[in-house]
């Protein structure tokens, strides 16, 4: 299978959800991590596209600023193959790309929820057992973690909460104007 990555491309977006519910189901917006999701845009720098030759959307992944009791994180997720083109390297070649780049831009910590045996290979570790929750019910196997620099997990523990954009991806506020009257 010949593919290449490609930052997310705009007509993209509208193809992603529904290769997630092709490869989710309906339900996956249940789950704790979506919780974690809402409201929040995916860092922009590290969402990247799987296409073929003629540009078909094949596979994507995304990252979602999140922060450990104050600790700013990235949350990989939703990663997503075409169900009939799983299983020939899609999805490992955008992990392997996207912690690249997540590495590259200085983004220090990374955490996952998914299958233990696909994300141990490129350094995850039991979340758990560093000391992390979340805040609300995961299975604690699928919840893991990976230093992107030393020491990054040092003294960095508690509940994972929403993040911010990092700093180059902060949308400045959208002035409004506010009329007042004076009494």
């Amino acid at each position: 299978m010949t593919f290449t990555i490609v930052p997310e491309r705009a007509d993209d977006a509208a193809l992603i959800t529904p290769l997630l519910d092709r490869t989710f189901g309906f339900d996956r917006t249940r789950k704790t991590v979506y919780r974690l999701r809402e409201g929040a845009d995916p860092v922009a720098a590290l969402c990247f596209s799987a296409v073929a030759g003629d540009g078909g959307l094949l596979g994507s992944i995304r990252y979602w600023p999140i922060a450990i009791a104050g600790t700013p994180a990235i949350l990989l997720g939703p990663l997503a193959v075409e169900p009939a083109l799983q299983g020939q390297g899609i999805g490992k070649a955008l992990v392997r790309h996207s912690l690249d780049a997540a590495e590259k831009a200085g983004h220090r910590i990374c955490v996952v929820v998914g299958d233990p045996g696909y994300y141990r290979p490129f350094g995850f570790i039991s979340a758990s057992a560093q000391g992390l929750s979340l805040p609300g019910p995961v299975e604690p196997e699928r919840f893991q973690v990976k230093a992107l620099r030393d020491g990054a997990l040092e003294k960095v523990y508690g509940v994972i909460g929403r993040g911010q954009a990092p700093e180059a991806e902060v949308k400045p506020a959208r002035r409004r104007r506010v009329r007042r009257s004076v009494a």
